[in-house]
């Protein structure tokens, strides 16, 4: 399924993975005590800027920072929307 957006620049677009819904014991984490994920996967990239290109590429799974980016949704799904610079790690 192909989106109808392109970031710009060196703005990524990533979907974030599901929050845990069960801790390694087998506890069960109600929605309201949920973490925010800080893990995702690279769904669109800007060109980049000519002092910076971009080094991720659309399929990476990058880590990023708990309060990077913009949140938003597109044909129900939930995003976010960040500049490069804010992902911490390719994993």
């Amino acid at each position: 399924m192909a989106l109808n957006i392109k970031p710009l620049a060196d703005r990524v677009l990533v979907e974030p993975s599901k929050a845990e819904t069960k801790t390694a014991s087998g506890i069960i984490i109600p929605d309201n005590a949920k973490e925010k994920p800080q893990k995702g996967t690279v769904v669109a990239v800007g060109k980049g800027t000519k002092e910076e290109p971009t080094t991720v590429k659309v399929g990476d799974a990058v880590l990023y920072g708990k309060y990077a980016g913009t949140e938003l949704k597109l044909e129900g799904t939930d995003y976010l929307i960040m500049r490069e610079s804010d992902i911490l790690a390719i994993v």
